[in-house]
């Protein structure tokens, strides 16, 4: 019999550009021990999702948390899954954090806390008509859901699985006005941008102080596209932008989403999958940085699994974070591996 929970989704279809393919043979190749396994960690960003080409489940994170890492608790972002599949449209998003609950009620009291947080789908270019969205977001989540994420990422040189997003979406009247409600909701803003995008990020944050702007991805400084094999002359575009978000106190920044295709790295084209040490030499410049101007406390380490899985698994990942944190100190680690996403999504930790 087919369990409804775990069952393809109904309302799924594949978007362009397909996530690398996880292969899960030439990821066991890479075996090492866990570096730090006591250090608690809160995932500040994941998925699960049931499409036609792509399956990552309860189960198949489970599997993942319990790789050697721990993993205490987990922060869920919306990936356009289980919609509802009629009522109001501006309604249907609400679908995912329904079926993301009836999932989560599955999972025992020495489980990880999976969706201790979730960040939701409601379109803010409904401007004040988002409200009774959000109202219904945070109803269906039973007191998870802590913020909103919309699409975003958008360069004209650069296929997106977003479809065809205005590059300045940030800059819309209209969606600011959407935004403007979170606050007093008590939600975060994630934010998924590419770095050609950065300076709208930084307009957005100044122009609503009050709003906590979630930046995912580092920036997503971009590697393939038109940006393929321009690495230096991206970093020094990426850097100063970020400087210039880093300057508005209420951003704060995911560290990770490395493993898209759009950053370029191509880990998975070699014949063997990255160590530790690999990741986090190919990493350093961007972790770091992002560190340095925004602190410790203004950062949170992020798997964005499934997306990454097609270049690294789940324990290498987390060594490799591990390793560029390893001249923090205790409370700077604390903060960058779960004390920061802890505060920001309000989850007792």
């Amino acid at each position: 019999m087919t369990d409804p929970i775990f069952s393809p989704d109904p309302a799924a279809k594949d978007f362009p550009p397909p996530h690398i393919a996880v292969r899960p043979d030439w990821l066991d190749r890479a075996v090492e021990p866990v570096i730090e396994p006591e250090l608690r960690i809160l995932d500040a960003h994941h998925h699960l999702w049931n499409r036609p080409s792509e399956r990552y489940v309860l189960p198949d994170l489970l599997a993942d948390l319990a790789s050697g890492h721990r993993v205490d608790a987990t922060v869920y972002v919306q990936c356009r899954s289980m919609y509802r599949l009629d009522g109001p449209v501006e309604l249907r998003p609400v679908g995912e954090t329904e079926h993301l609950l009836r999932v989560v009620e599955r999972l025992g009291p020495d489980e990880p806390r999976v969706a201790a947080g979730i960040v939701c789908m409601a379109d803010l270019m409904l401007g004040d008509g988002v409200v009774p969205v959000l109202e219904a977001q945070i109803e269906a989540g039973q007191g998870r859901v802590r913020g909103v994420r919309t699409m975003t990422s958008s360069d004209p040189s650069v296929q997106s699985s977003f479809g065809g997003v205005p590059a300045h979406r940030l800059l819309d009247p209209q969606w600011r006005k959407g935004a403007a409600h979170l606050p007093a909701l008590g939600l975060t803003c994630d934010v998924y941008v590419f770095h050609t995008q950065l300076d709208d990020v930084a307009s957005l944050a100044r122009a609503h102080p009050e709003l906590t702007i979630v930046l995912n991805h580092m920036g997503t400084p971009l590697g393939s596209g038109a940006f393929a094999g321009r690495r230096q002359e991206v970093f020094g575009a990426w850097s100063a932008a970020m400087g210039r978000v880093a300057e508005c106190p209420n951003v704060v920044v995911k560290l990770g989403g490395a493993g898209m295709h759009t950053f370029g790295f191509g880990f998975h084209e070699a014949s063997e999958p990255p160590d530790s040490a690999h990741l986090a030499e190919a990493f350093r410049p961007y972790v770091h940085t992002c560190i340095e101007l925004f602190g410790a406390q203004r950062c949170m380490f992020e798997s964005n699994f499934p997306v990454d899985k097609g270049q690294f698994g789940y324990r290498t990942l987390w060594n490799a974070f591990k390793r560029l944190a390893g001249a923090a100190s205790t409370h700077e680690k604390q903060a960058l591996f779960a004390g920061t996403a802890a505060r920001v999504y309000r989850i007792a930790f």
